[in-house]
């Protein structure tokens, strides 16, 4: 009899669960596909380009909206029982409150780990094709900039040209062994420039150890100096943000590839606070199922969904601000960066253990 219920409890709740995904899915794909269209209107592709690159950027998104999914769908799930009277037949077969929301709880947690482990991968190589193939047709400078095994690769416009960077490695806000190709507005070759070291934390780059070669003439004249200065659209801050997509980087990325991300550019910094950020999803899932079944079960009474809904809202939006509020604290200093990822879930943590020990007296 146990698992006759057991598999009805979860059966109905994952379909419950399955049913809010569906929903905020087709929300997902109207809100982006307008987005999508209007960055195509003024390229050469098919209706099919844009519809396709929603469809594979939307899932990211639901990853992303999983705690307060889950929410709904336990809400949802929690006051349908109570109200025609589920919930009173399962505590007539022994299922307490508590061993109701202990049930949904882990399959909640569960569940962030099996998204963290399968569909996390699936969808940071999705976003990585979706970048891919909107840079392609994208007209922003700020695109032509690539990192790969061979370093740094920029490619900018200026006055009387373009400019073409590469850099070997970077090291905070320089980048190494740098070497600058200049040309006039008919692609002709005018300077190359050699660097060991360059600053790049502001728009205005500092070089050292150059040396410039000015084409003129048929013939390269070489000129050495210790400090240079260029003017550049980019600075440090600016590259970086290029980079720093934690939606490109999935959870196996940060377990079994750290090193090699970190010597593709990527901080420690920015690697640390994804990972950790990611690892706290099991912990938000199986929190905000506790204050779902705390909003829906402390009477079994029937009544008004919508308030409780709305309440729900309320809360979710709370939990969303002390969450941001908390890492603004981290990024900013005040608090350690991993610390105040892990706060919000320390304190939901404390306050929604009160509340399941008053919904098991009920």
């Amino acid at each position: 009899m146990n698992n006759i219920i057991f598999n009805h409890i979860l059966k109905n709740f994952l379909t419950t669960l399955l049913l809010v995904v569906v929903t905020i899915y087709c929300f997902g794909i109207i809100l982006n596909l307008f987005e999508e269209i209007e960055f195509f209107k003024n390229t050469q592709v098919s209706i099919l380009t844009p519809v396709m690159l929603t469809s594979i950027f939307v899932p990211g998104m639901i990853i992303k909206l999983l705690p307060f999914i889950i929410f709904i769908a336990c809400m949802r799930y929690l006051l349908k029982i109570r109200n025609n009277k589920d919930l009173l037949i399962l505590k007539v077969y022994g299922y307490s409150n508590l061993k109701i929301f202990l049930l949904l709880a882990l399959i909640s947690f569960v569940l962030g780990w099996l998204v963290l482990s399968f569909g996390s991968p699936i969808t940071s190589s999705m976003l990585k094709y979706y970048e891919k193939t909107k840079s392609q047709h994208a007209k922003d400078i700020e695109h032509l900039i690539a990192f790969n095994n061979n370093g740094l690769w920029i490619k900018e416009k200026t006055i009387n040209g373009e400019r073409v960077i590469t850099a070997k490695k970077t090291d905070s806000f320089e980048i190494i062994d740098v070497t600058i190709f200049e040309f006039d507005k008919n692609y002709n070759l005018k300077n190359k420039i050699f660097s060991k070291k360059i600053n790049i934390k502001n728009n205005n780059w500092k070089l050292r150890n150059v040396s410039v070669f000015k084409y003129e003439k048929d013939v390269f004249t070489k000129k050495d100096f210790e400090n240079y200065e260029i003017s550049s659209i980019y600075n440090y801050e600016k590259i970086s943000n290029m980079f720093n997509n934690s939606d490109t980087i999935s959870f196996l990325d940060l377990i079994f590839k750290y090193d090699d991300l970190l010597k593709n550019g990527y901080k420690d910094r920015f690697l640390q606070k994804n990972l950790h950020s990611m690892l706290t999803l099991p912990f938000f899932l199986f929190l905000m199922t506790s204050i779902a079944s705390i909003l829906s079960m402390h009477t079994l009474k029937k009544s008004d969904s919508y308030k409780l809904t709305l309440i729900g809202i309320i809360v979710c939006v709370l939990i969303y601000y002390l969450k941001d509020f908390s890492i603004a604290l981290g990024e900013t200093g005040r608090i350690p960066l991993i610390l105040s990822i892990w706060t919000p879930i320390l304190t939901l943590s404390l306050v929604t253990l009160i509340g399941v020990l008053q919904i098991n007296e009920k």
